[in-house]
C-alpha cells in the first residue's frame, strides 16, 4: 500500500464536471493500494496518516498532526502510484491489486479513516476524476507500508 500525501490548503474532486467532494486545510491523500496488501496494512497506514507530523507548530516546526489542526482529509484512489516504471517508457501494474478487491480494500480503508477522522471526504473509485489542489509548502511525503 502506498500513500502520497500532500499537505493542501484546499483541494476538490470533480466527475463529469460534478464537485464530488472537496476540503479546505488540511491532506489530500492519493491511496495506491497492491496484490499483497492485507488489513492489517490498512490499519498501519491508517494509524501513519492520522499520526504523521506534517503540520507546523508555533515553533515553526512540523509537530502537528491533521487532528490537532482540526483539519480536512481528502482520500483518493490511484493505482499508478503502485506502477513499476523501471523497464520500458510505460509503467506496469501487475503489482496492483486487482480492481474488485481493490474497490473492497479501498471501501475499508476509507471507513478506518473515517471513524477515526469524521471530516474525511473521498473521490469515486474508479472514476475518471479531475483533482485540484492547492500544495501548501509545497509539502509532500510518499508513505509504504511494505
Amino acid at each position: 500500500m502506498q500513500l502520497l500525501l500532500q499537505r493542501v490548503t484546499n483541494a476538490s474532486v470533480l466527475v463529469d464536471n460534478k464537485m464530488v467532494s472537496s476540503i479546505k486545510k488540511g491532506i489530500l491523500v492519493f491511496v495506491g493500494l497492491e496484490k499483497m496488501d492485507t488489513l492489517e496494512h490498512l490499519e498501519k497506514m491508517c494509524n501513519k496518516l492520522l499520526n504523521f507530523r506534517i503540520f507546523t507548530d508555533n515553533n515553526d516546526k512540523m509537530n502537528l498532526n491533521i487532528s490537532q489542526i482540526k483539519g480536512e482529509i481528502l482520500l483518493v484512489s490511484q493505482f499508478t502510484l503502485v506502477a513499476n516504471t523501471n523497464d520500458g517508457n510505460r509503467p506496469s501494474f501487475t503489482s496492483a491489486m486487482p480492481y474488485t478487491k481493490a474497490e473492497k480494500y479501498m471501501e475499508k480503508f476509507i471507513n478506518l479513516v473515517q471513524k477515526n477522522h469524521p471530516k474525511t471526504q473521498t473521490g469515486i473509485f474508479g472514476a475518471d476524476m479531475q483533482v485540484s489542489l492547492t500544495n501548501d509548502g509545497p509539502i509532500t511525503f510518499s508513505l509504504c507500508s511494505q
